[in-house]
């Protein structure tokens, strides 16, 4: 499908999927719209002739645009042919943690294996790899991960200054990003932070008794103090607080609401990615639920912005005017292929969430891609190879979703998750809608 249609609140919206357009439209164009996104390709909903007729006029003015495309007009010829080019590393700073989050991927920051911290000569030679394997990219990007990166604080000292000096001599430039629990984030931290201008991803699920359930007794207050210092006192760095929502808190909206009252503004609350048997699973069976949750947060969101005061929420975030690259498109993340995983061993993998997974394992920081056929599968992994990708209306948000979730849920990284392609479009859903009626009010007021 090229097009599709929705309700937010009390409006209606379709949203042209080739030209990442989107248009607020009436409930008589809705209905027939909707019906033949369901396959009626009949009448559809009973309309007044006259109703029916001019729906049906403004429609084909529409397709006379270029608009409600019954082909994809990108899937015979992408038009594209990426080189095989690093852009950027998840390095594992530690394979340890202070805490044990029950629904931690990576069994509590050691991913199965030993507990380890990343030495000097591993990390140099990540750096080393991700210089001399970027070809022509310029941009550039660490991620320090973990574990806990902290609990190798003086290794990320280290790595900045060596991976800004090799990127300077390599007419580069190199970005970093720190994912952290903040239990060891303290002002020396937070001064180097802002002095080389690191982003910063902080680790909070929300309400106090909602977090401490799955990340640890009285683990809430103590996160807290840490992320209002840097909200009050560090306002130059660029954060967001990521919680994670399960079974538990399918009014995960409450947990929003609740960092926002603490004074945060950038915030994302994503899905567990977890075991199906596992009692905090999410499954299908609690969609219509999420669904709602999903629009009381965009309320909430509206009412915020209203206010004079509004929020980031990661997952509404939609730009209409540039949208997703060519690439970004067809590729996704770039899991596997521009973006790698290293292990405190130095051992590279597909990202993450694939760290462990032996037969995933590229090859090491001081060999290279040892493994290629498994960097030209992920190359492969695009959109258009995905199971089911090309016929979805939100295709190009998504770039055939993550392959770490498909290949947990169906063995696969060409099947996607079907939960997750269904969290996707809700969350899109509500995105665009607030973008249109973010749109017209600035227009309105102009």
């Amino acid at each position: 499908m090229n097009w599709h249609v929705f309700q937010l609140f009390d409006g209606y919206f379709l949203f042209d999927t080739p030209s990442n357009s989107l248009f607020r439209i009436d409930e008589p164009t809705y209905a027939v719209l909707a019906a033949r996104e369901l396959g009626d390709d009949g009448q559809g909903p009973e309309l007044d002739p006259a109703v029916r007729r001019e729906v049906e006029e403004e429609l084909a003015e529409l397709e006379k645009q270029g608009y409600l495309l019954k082909e994809d007009p990108f899937i015979a010829n992408p038009g594209i042919e990426l080189k095989p080019h690093l852009k950027a590393l998840c390095l594992h700073l530690a394979h340890d943690c202070q805490l044990r989050c029950r629904y931690c991927f990576a069994g509590g920051g050691a991913y199965a294996g030993d507990r380890s911290l990343m030495t000097p000569e591993v990390g140099r030679a990540a750096v080393d790899l991700l210089v001399a394997g970027s070809g022509e990219k310029d941009q550039l990007e660490i991620d320090f991960f973990g574990g806990e990166p902290l609990l190798n604080r003086t290794l990320l000292y280290e790595l900045v200054a060596y991976g800004e000096d090799r990127a300077k001599q390599a007419g580069k430039r190199l970005h970093f990003t720190l994912t952290t629990n903040t239990l060891e984030l303290d002002r020396e931290v937070l001064d180097f932070l802002r002095a080389h201008r690191m982003g910063l991803v902080l680790s909070l699920d929300g309400r106090r008794e909602i977090n401490d359930r799955m990340r640890g007794k009285d683990t809430h207050d103590r996160i807290v103090d840490r992320i209002l210092t840097v909200v009050k006192d560090y306002p130059e760095l660029t954060y967001y607080v990521r919680g994670t929502y399960t079974k538990y808190n399918l009014d995960f909206g409450e947990d929003v609401r609740h960092l926002y009252e603490l004074g945060i503004r950038a915030i994302s609350v994503e899905p567990v990615v977890c075991s199906p048997e596992l009692p905090y699973a999410i499954g299908l069976a609690d969609l219509p639920r999420i669904r709602a949750e999903y629009h009381r947060l965009a309320a909430y969101w509206w009412e915020r912005y209203l206010a004079g005061d509004p929020f980031l929420f990661f997952h509404f975030k939609v730009d209409l005017e540039k949208g997703p690259c060519l690439p970004k498109r067809l590729l996704g993340c770039g899991a596997g292929f521009d973006y790698l995983a290293v292990t405190p061993q130095g051992e590279l993998y597909p990202c993450h969430q694939f760290v462990g997974e032996a037969p995933y394992r590229l090859g090491d920081v001081f060999h290279g891609i040892q493994v290629p056929a498994i960097r030209e599968r992920f190359r492969r992994a695009r959109l258009y190879e995905k199971e089911g990708c090309a016929g979805c209306w939100a295709r190009y948000y998504c770039s055939g979703g993550c392959h770490a979730n498909a290949f947990f849920a169906n063995g696969d990284i060409l099947k996607p998750d079907r939960l997750a392609c269904e969290l996707l479009k809700m969350r899109l859903e509500c995105g665009l809608g607030l973008k249109a009626m973010q749109m017209e009010r600035e227009q309105a007021t102009a």
